[in-house]
């Protein structure tokens, strides 16, 4: 390349500048503010969720499920069946089963309005990811399935449905968790943050899941005593 084209170009690269010219900063300017007034806008209740809420997920209505069951922690899991985000928490003692998502909105409700006015959070540990599909009492047999009636939860035995966290007292959150218990199926227990987990229906309270898992349990020789042997007589020796 010839200097003097050299020069030129060199001239050329010392003239260009980064910077923003002001059409494109006005331009930008409203584009702002728009998107300013719609983080700051109310969420109204009308308004459908893009992804669902914990009691109506985002799932299509029309593809049909099958009833099943909770799964069974047959491994020794503990999953589950402690509380972990908060301090106080309500678990299922009876029996699996599953629980529509009216009855979970009728316990949330409850312990909102026992807990009001008191500063707390509710953690729910439970989502309705089932469809629940019911025919008609008229309908006759093998027309199908059905359409769809409501959204539900399986919810497996010794499961923490509920936790709650705040500065409130644990005589008031056991009487909320009481209240809605009542409003749910099932029997319930009040449980803490530091309880043991529960294999099953076996709480893991001084009991190891390596002994859980044993087929028989080591009895100590002291607390069980060895039997006495049988004494042999002269008489009980002689062949008749």
């Amino acid at each position: 390349m010839k200097p003097a084209n050299m020069s030129k170009l060199l001239g050329s690269f010392q003239a260009l500048s980064l910077r923003t010219s002001a059409p494109l900063r006005l331009l930008r300017a409203p584009a702002q503010g728009q998107t300013q007034r719609l983080q700051n806008a109310r969420a109204f209740s009308t308004t459908t969720p893009a992804l669902g809420s914990w009691l109506e997920p985002n799932i299509d209505r029309k593809k049909k499920m099958a009833k099943g069951r909770p799964r069974v922690p047959t491994g020794g899991s503990v999953k589950g069946t402690t509380v972990i985000w908060g301090d106080f928490g309500i678990r299922m003692v009876d029996h699996d089963r599953r629980i529509s998502a009216k009855h979970l909105k009728m316990a949330e409700d409850t312990i909102k309005t026992r807990l009001r006015g008191e500063r707390f959070r509710l953690y729910k540990r439970k989502c309705c990811n089932v469809g629940v599909y019911a025919s008609g009492n008229d309908m006759r047999m093998g027309k199908g399935k059905g359409s769809f009636d409501h959204w539900a939860t399986r919810m497996a035995v010794s499961q923490v449905l509920f936790e709650l966290r705040g500065k409130v007292h644990e005589q008031v959150v056991r009487d909320a968790f009481r209240l809605a218990g009542n409003k749910l199926p099932g029997q319930w227990e009040f449980v803490k943050k530091g309880d043991p987990p529960v294999v099953g229906i076996t709480k893991l309270d001084g009991v190891t899941l390596e002994e859980l898992k044993r087929p028989r349990r080591v009895v100590p020789t002291e607390l069980a005593g060895t039997p006495a042997e049988p004494e042999v007589t002269a008489n009980s020796s002689k062949t008749p």
